[in-house]
């Protein structure tokens, strides 16, 4: 006899199909990553595909009356696509290159002619505008000479480093926002907008550190970059926040529908507004990602400039975020009262009924 005790064997039962509760609760699981998927292509395609200008600003150098007609006949050719304006000198076209009023102008001389970009404000653009006027300058047997008025840090060339930190601080946000909710949700509100805000400030202090000492992207007005990081951070944390007690398992296709479908694509990071379809062009001018990286490339590159406006754009944004917490969070207090109200009522009747 076998030393082994004995067992009944079961037949393998040969897999059926599956019933509907499977069907259904794996569409419910693919639901968010098909989302994903349609929003990150409809959002980045629809943004970058085709990118052309849209009523970009560059100016024709020059005060003779040719230089005029030059640069009317070049606005009527280029309608809505370039607005065209005339200055006098280079000089008042590199002061406004300088200031961000112009993306790039063009002088033309009898021995060959100069085209004047600023590549710290975008190198896209300065390449754009290159391709725009090059044909120009050989269409009348002028060499073309680029003058960049403006250009990155040696360690930046493209002048897209700030865009790839930008790129980092928002995946850290609403990660965060994520952890931040489920962890701390059974705490109190202000013990969540405390964390929230210390949460915000380490990951702006990351950011900067590897941006700043590690890559040397940033080599100077590192603190005021924080500053505007942990600001921006702080913003998509309070939103993360305060969305979860509402959105639950939607909060995270939420936030990167709000801080990398619409943020990316809207923050001239890769095109500037003036070479994006109007609908992410109308976005940059009050979404928080075009507000940051606007801000952060003025203390780096254009200092003098201000940026009050992007940084009240950003505090504004956090305010949102703050508020949101507190409405969401009175709303789950009113909505567990409710259900506690309900439960005892039911117990009652149960009890009566007993």
């Amino acid at each position: 006899m076998s030393d082994f005790p004995s067992r009944t064997v079961r037949p393998l039962r040969r897999a059926g199909f599956p019933p509907a509760p499977f069907w259904k609760s794996l569409g419910l699981h693919l639901l968010i990553p098909f989302f994903l998927a349609a929003g990150m292509g409809l959002a980045y395609l629809g943004a970058f595909a085709q990118p052309e200008p849209d009523h970009l600003q560059v100016a024709v150098v020059g005060a003779a009356p040719q230089s005029q007609v030059f640069a009317q006949a070049l606005n009527d050719k280029a309608l809505g696509k370039l607005d065209v304006r005339t200055v006098a000198d280079a000089a008042s076209a590199r002061s406004l290159i300088a200031d961000r009023e112009i993306a790039a102008a063009y002088e033309a001389g009898p021995e060959g002619a100069t085209l004047y970009v600023a590549s710290a404000a975008s190198d896209t653009t300065a390449s754009v505008v290159q391709k725009i006027f090059l044909p120009i300058a050989y269409g009348e047997h002028l060499p073309l000479k680029v003058e960049d008025v403006v250009t990155p840090g040696g360690h930046d060339p493209t002048a897209q480093g700030l865009f790839f930190l930008l790129v980092a601080l928002s995946v850290g946000g609403y990660s965060c926002a994520i952890a931040i909710s489920v962890v701390a949700a059974r705490v109190g509100v202000l013990w969540r907008m405390a964390i929230s805000v210390l949460s915000a400030a380490v990951i702006a202090g990351i950011g900067v550190t590897v941006a700043g000492p590690v890559y040397s992207v940033i080599d100077h007005n590192e603190w005021g970059i924080w500053l505007l990081a942990w600001l921006y951070d702080l913003a998509i944390i309070l939103i993360g926040v305060g969305l979860h007690p509402v959105l639950r398992q939607w909060t995270t296709p939420t936030l990167t529908l709000l801080f990398v479908m619409l943020n990316f694509t809207s923050s001239g990071g890769i095109f500037t507004a003036d070479l994006v379809p109007p609908f992410f062009a109308g976005l940059s001018t009050f979404w928080n990602g075009s507000a940051w990286l606007h801000a952060a490339q003025t203390l780096s590159y254009f200092p003098g400039l201000d940026f009050w406006t992007d940084g009240l754009k950003l505090g504004l944004w956090a305010a949102a975020g703050a508020l949101l917490v507190m409405l969401t969070h009175q709303w789950s207090v009113r909505r567990t009262r409710l259900a506690d109200e309900l439960a005892r009522v039911r117990e009652e009747e149960e009890g009566v009924a007993a």
